[in-house]
C-alpha cells in the first residue's frame, strides 16, 4: 500500500480571515476550489446532524500544486476549544522554516497573530543550532517559526 500525506486540517472561526493570514505571512496559495459542503454524506462521515463546512485548501510553500495543503474549514456550528498552550495534548503546532525568524514574527504580529514566548537560539545535539520563537494564529493556533543555523 503506497501512503503519502494530504494535508492537516484547521477548524476556524472565520476560515476567510484565517486564509488570508497564512496566504499573507507565510505564502501559501489557495488550492481551487473553495469548499461549500453538506449533506447526508457528510452527515455520517462527521457523524453531526445538517453538518455544513465551509473553506479552503492551502498549498504549503516549498511545494508544487500537487503537494500538502494546509485545510481551513469553517462549521456552521462548532465547538470552543479550551485555552490551548505548548503542552496541550493531541495536535500541538504547524511549524515553517523561514530564512528570518524575526522578520516573519513580525509578519505574524502585523496580521494580527501573537507570541507564546520568547524568541530564542539553542543547539539540538546531533542536529545543529537553531533559531526559533513560537508564535500564535489570529485564532490561537500555535505555529513554530525556525530556522536551522
Amino acid at each position: 500500500m503506497h501512503v503519502s500525506f494530504s494535508h492537516t486540517n484547521i477548524v476556524a472561526r472565520d476560515w476567510r480571515r484565517l486564509a488570508s493570514f497564512y496566504i499573507d505571512v507565510f505564502g501559501c496559495r489557495p488550492k481551487p476550489p473553495e469548499r461549500d459542503l453538506s449533506g447526508a454524506w457528510l452527515d455520517r462521515l462527521t457523524a453531526l446532524e445538517a453538518a455544513t463546512i465551509r473553506g479552503i485548501h492551502l498549498i504549503l510553500p516549498g511545494f508544487g500544486d500537487d503537494g500538502p495543503t494546509l485545510e481551513i474549514f469553517q462549521y456552521d456550528e462548532h465547538v470552543p476549544h479550551p485555552d490551548k498552550s505548548i503542552n496541550t495534548l493531541g495536535f500541538g503546532h504547524i511549524a515553517f522554516a523561514v530564512d528570518d525568524v524575526d522578520a516573519c514574527l513580525a509578519a505574524v504580529i502585523e496580521h494580527g497573530g501573537s507570541t507564546v514566548g520568547e524568541t530564542v537560539r539553542g543547539t539540538v545535539d546531533g542536529v545543529g543550532a537553531i533559531h526559533l520563537v513560537y508564535a500564535r494564529d489570529p485564532e490561537d493556533n500555535i505555529i513554530e517559526i525556525q530556522t536551522w543555523e
